[in-house]
């Protein structure tokens, strides 16, 4: 059974955007085109750069990210 990925989340995504109005603020996916929250998982996910790294460094291996 494979572990929990503990970085995997909207907010770690490269496609994850935040957006500020002047009365709130916007969450969303660029990919799917849709808000969202950060807490947020779907399959989809691709991890921003420093999120690999930081993955990388406390040994965790990431699969089959779809391009």
């Amino acid at each position: 059974m494979p572990t929990a990925n503990r970085f995997h989340a909207c907010a770690t995504c490269q496609h994850y955007q935040v957006i500020k109005l002047d009365s709130h603020t916007i969450y969303r996916c660029s990919r799917l085109g849709y808000e969202t929250k950060p807490h947020f998982k779907f399959n989809c996910w691709q991890p921003k750069e420093k999120v690999l790294q930081l993955m990388k460094k406390h040994g965790i291996e990431v699969e089959d990210l779809q391009q």
